[in-house]
């Protein structure tokens, strides 16, 4: 007889941010296949502010009706950070859609700090929680500054961030949200000895079109999540092609959405064990990863960084899954209030 596993244990670090919110609308069809428990959403300033990022998690939340699940405030980076992502994202993240969602339901002024969320969850439950950073790792490595050790209580941490054998995209040689801050990433490389990567060199193969989009809402294209989803497919297109992206294939790249693979369709991505080191100084190099790629003993390791991607397959099981939330919203809507 098969074995059911329970739902894997998540919190997911993000910084919404049009790939993100993919990643996170995934997500949450995965919660309601019982295959995720989502224990909390911990924000941080990355692509656009941290009171912005906090209020665009609350509003995708509401839009799947996961009020319930707690959503943590960024911790603000000590480097005096003030170039974001906004010109790819838009103001609010999220293309200029944020006022076609219900307003947030969370709070950002009493709110938790991320951190403190990360803490308290790991140290109640060690071994069991898998942390899912997809933007800037703030506030993993507050965490561990502020409980040395507390990283290793995660059952795993997976980490959209990186460009090993391609460039960047913030430099030419850095990715974002390792660039945004490198002192951050280099405390969570340096944290254990199997930290999971999701890197450029795959994200980049993960072009997203607007006829994926379709096909991911063609059962109630006219439903709320269904009409979101392609207007923000459609804005992050156009973002993508102004910013040469994609090679000019009109799609864009949900490189955050490879986190979600990883965890839940891990025969899709090939991985390579390495030591991974972050450059903190460079002037020109600043947030650029790297490991050894010469052909000797690798005695120390402390990271698994995917490089190679089966695009269609990861975009069958996203397609459908994004179909089987959208269509688990519309079957479950609450009735209508007669006027």
């Amino acid at each position: 007889m098969p074995t059911f596993l329970p739902p894997r244990k998540i919190i997911l670090d993000t910084d919404p941010g049009g790939d993100d919110i993919f990643a996170l609308l995934w997500l949450q069809s995965l919660i309601r296949q019982n295959l995720a428990e989502l224990v909390a959403v911990t924000t941080a300033a990355g692509n656009v502010n941290a009171e912005r990022t906090f209020a665009s998690a609350s509003q995708v939340l509401g839009l799947g009706r996961l009020h319930h699940i707690e959503v943590g405030r960024g911790v603000i980076p000590t480097e005096n950070l003030t170039e974001d992502a906004s010109h790819i994202h838009g103001k609010d993240g999220m293309g200029g859609l944020a006022n076609t969602l219900p307003p947030p339901t969370h709070d950002y002024q009493t709110a938790r700090q991320s951190d403190d969320i990360i803490i308290d969850h790991l140290q109640a439950s060690p071994g069991e929680i898998t942390l899912v950073a997809i933007g800037p790792l703030t506030n993993l490595a507050a965490a561990e500054t502020k409980v040395p050790g507390i990283l290793r209580q995660a059952k795993d941490i997976v980490i959209m961030g990186g460009a090993f054998q391609c460039h960047g995209n913030i430099t030419p040689h850095a990715e974002f949200n390792i660039w945004f801050n490198p002192h951050a990433a280099d405390i969570v490389f340096k944290s254990r000895d199997d930290v999971v990567i999701v890197p450029m060199d795959v994200s980049t193969q993960l072009i997203f079109t607007q006829d994926l989009a379709h096909a991911a809402t063609r059962n109630h294209p006219n439903s709320p999540c269904g009409v979101f989803l392609k207007q923000l497919c459609k804005f992050m297109i156009r973002s993508a092609l102004t910013y040469r992206e994609t090679n000019g294939v009109p799609g864009f790249l949900v490189h955050d959405a490879a986190t979600i693979a990883c965890l839940f369709y891990p025969e899709t991505l090939l991985w390579k064990r390495s030591y991974v080191q972050v450059e903190t100084q460079g002037h020109w190099t600043r947030g650029h990863t790297l490991f050894d790629r010469r052909h000797k003993a690798n005695v120390n390791t402390n990271a698994w960084v995917a490089m190679q991607v089966e695009a269609i397959a990861l975009f069958t099981n996203f397609v459908e899954d994004l179909n089987i939330l959208n269509d688990y919203l519309v079957e479950n809507s609450p009735p209508v209030e007669p006027s």
